[in-house]
């Protein structure tokens, strides 16, 4: 699609894409720390938007949801990390309920294999990684949340070039955070990292799901 098309059909698309993209540019005080915030949620929010004006249905209300709670989560874990994982794991319930309403009614054993292993390994990842180990067990359960979301995403009808992939880098990017707390403590390789995972992330999910909800054909709740 011409950019100049792209813009003038999906701009809160284009909008998201210029917040994502420009938050790595201003963010370390660049800018003063509330607009660096609201700047910081700005690229999910946007991405709410357009999933709301892309299609209308329950399910694109809800995959909205997830993007707002994300994008309120990206405020604040800027102001305190547990009141951050909170508003993401609400995302994340959210997030499993659309998946399993959409789950693939017939899947291979590498794909169910696959899931499972994403259920496990990151709770247990993120478990292991905390050098407090009192933090351990509030980082794996937070886990829990988001295993649940990435297995769910990679078994629903929804793309996993796309979706399920998103998921995954969601996934990685939270590790990375949790990976801060241990054995990355001193490595910049975080830093350079989270970011582009975690929003590119939201950007393959909100769009691969409201993607195929388009092609289904118009809503009809």
């Amino acid at each position: 699609m011409p950019q100049r098309a792209l813009i003038e059909k999906r701009p809160w698309l284009v909008a998201s894409l210029i917040a994502g993209i420009s938050y790595v540019f201003i963010r370390h005080g660049t800018v003063p720390d509330l607009f660096e915030w609201l700047w910081k949620g700005a690229g999910v929010a946007l991405l709410a938007i357009y999933a709301l004006a892309r299609h209308h249905g329950a399910d694109s209300r809800q995959i909205a949801a997830v993007m707002a709670f994300g994008a309120l989560g990206d405020v604040l874990i800027e102001l305190k990390l547990e009141a951050g994982a909170a508003s993401f794991l609400v995302g994340h319930v959210i997030a499993i309920a659309l998946y399993l309403r959409h789950r693939r009614p017939s899947q291979t054993f590498s794909q169910k294999a696959f899931a499972l292993v994403l259920l496990v390994a990151i709770p247990l990842i993120a478990w292991l990684l905390p050098a407090d180990r009192s933090a351990a067990l509030p980082v794996a359960g937070y886990s829990l949340g988001l295993a649940g979301m990435t297995a769910a995403a990679w078994t629903s009808t929804f793309s996993r070039y796309q979706v399920g992939i998103g998921a995954v880098m969601f996934a990685v990017s939270d590790l990375l955070i949790f990976s801060r707390m241990g054995p990355l403590a001193q490595s910049i390789v975080p830093d350079l990292l989270i970011w582009p995972l975690y929003y590119f992330g939201q950007f393959l999910i909100c769009t691969g799901v409201i993607g195929e909800l388009h092609r289904r054909g118009p809503a009809t709740n």
